[in-house]
């Protein structure tokens, strides 16, 4: 199943807001993500297997800088004024594919470290998203063929406990408007009953927790933890209007290689879907995964994407097919960023839904050659509710991606001082935010 939406849905921002405007009380409500303290909501946008820098780097003179025509990056040029481009990240203490992808967005934190092993949009979600129906959504495009482990997954709720994505569009269709009950008072019902059950088992897990150890304890304090982020999204209000929710289009399967394409553009259009109508707050989708083995076949391609990763340069037509590969994935950010952009903020405030957002294009290495984790990519897009200066390409050197977690932290009105492994650093990157 494959769910779209018409861009001209979208384009009825003013209406939607007032149809969804009980849905989005609690979306209006957050006091401290307002747009005079940061951005009102993250996005984290995920591609895998590294890039070549010097295909991949802006050009730049003084306070000038461009795309170069047939970089991985020219796609970009038309959302140039809502960026800013990173260089000069580097993932201190972790490499290769695995490393880079367990280090990308917990900062390699632990259980003792300030940010508990979170990963930064976990991390971010406890802080902004109690008051939304999710505190986070996460969607993936084929990620999960090779199950759930370090290499596959992004999101942590603590050191070691994955947040998986949800690949399949009906799913998640489903968990976003399956609510929409078309008999008066059987959403009540069905929520009466989900909560009872909830009740139910929340009492056998604080009976167990008086009788085992320390380790135990703290294994059932993160069940319980689920448990009341589920009693959240019940408490919720019960459905947006039918303007918020997206047609749904069926027989898609979201397992094959060439339905990559438009399994992502449904994604994407559900996690627009569920910022629009103040579902979350925090949202993220994951392209594949590292070592991804995916072959972009509708690009005419017959390699797999993670092995033109490794093309050397004596291998031309190799490099190229991977360039190629790397400007569709920018060609899928630069539509999300234009989207964004022409979303009216919902509720008050003004602007567009990116002028109060924080959008964030990571990788999980950065040569991919060389299996490094050495000035990785990063791409910023949205005003950040004024925190974020866009239009800028920061070249920086050998700056700990620690420092940026925490830029991204403060970004969203928070004060953390360190993020992840705090000998790696203390506070935000330099000029990146104001």
């Amino acid at each position: 199943m494959e769910t779209r939406i018409g861009r001209r849905t979208f384009m009825y921002g003013s209406a939607l807001a007032a149809v969804a405007a009980p849905f989005l009380a609690p979306f209006r409500r957050a006091s401290h993500a307002g747009s005079a303290m940061g951005a009102r909501r993250l996005v984290l946008f995920f591609s895998p297997n590294g890039t070549i820098h010097r295909h991949w780097r802006p050009t730049a003179s003084g306070s000038t800088w461009s795309f170069p025509a047939g970089s991985v990056m020219e796609p970009l040029a038309a959302v140039k004024r809502h960026l800013v481009v990173l260089d000069g990240v580097d993932f201190v203490g972790a490499s290769n594919h695995e490393g880079g992808m367990a280090a990308m967005l917990t900062g390699s934190g632990d259980a003792t470290s300030p940010s508990g092993g979170l990963s930064v949009d976990q991390y971010i979600a406890r802080a902004v998203g109690t008051s939304s129906r999710l505190s986070s959504l996460e969607l993936g495009v084929q990620t999960s063929a090779w199950g759930g482990n370090t290499q596959t997954r992004m999101s942590y709720s603590g050191p070691g406990r994955f947040v998986p994505p949800d690949d399949e569009p009906a799913s998640v269709y489903r968990r976003l408007f399956a609510s929409m009950a078309p008999v008066p008072g059987m959403v009540d019902v069905i929520r009466s009953r989900r909560q009872s059950v909830l009740d139910l088992v929340r009492g056998d897990l604080r009976d167990l927790q008086s009788r085992v150890g320390a380790d135990e304890r703290r294994k059932l304090d993160a069940h319980l933890e689920s448990l009341r982020r589920v009693e959240v999204s019940l408490a919720g209000p019960a459905a947006p209007s039918a303007t918020c929710a997206p047609p749904v289009v069926t027989g898609l399967d979201h397992r094959a290689n060439g339905n990559f394409p438009p399994v992502g553009r449904s994604q994407m259009q559900l996690l627009l879907a569920a910022l629009s109508c103040g579902a979350t707050k925090v949202a993220s989708i994951q392209w594949a995964h590292t070592v991804a083995p995916h072959v972009f076949t509708w690009l005419g391609q017959g390699e797999g994407h993670h092995a033109l990763s490794h093309m050397g340069d004596g291998n031309a037509a190799g490099v190229a097919q991977f360039v190629q590969a790397e400007r569709w994935f920018a060609e899928q950010f630069a539509w999300l960023v234009a989207q964004m952009a022409e979303l009216p903020e919902p509720g008050a405030g003004g602007g567009s839904m990116l002028d109060h957002s924080l959008v964030v294009w990571a990788k999980e290495m950065g040569d991919s050659r060389l299996h490094d984790c050495l000035s990785v990519p990063f791409v910023l897009a949205g005003g950040a509710g004024g925190r974020l200066a866009t239009d800028r390409y920061l070249q920086l050197s050998h700056m700990p991606h620690q420092r940026l977690l925490v830029s991204l932290c403060h970004a969203m009105g928070m004060d953390n001082p360190t993020f992840g492994d705090p000998s790696r650093g203390a506070g935000p990157l330099p000029g990146l935010l104001s």
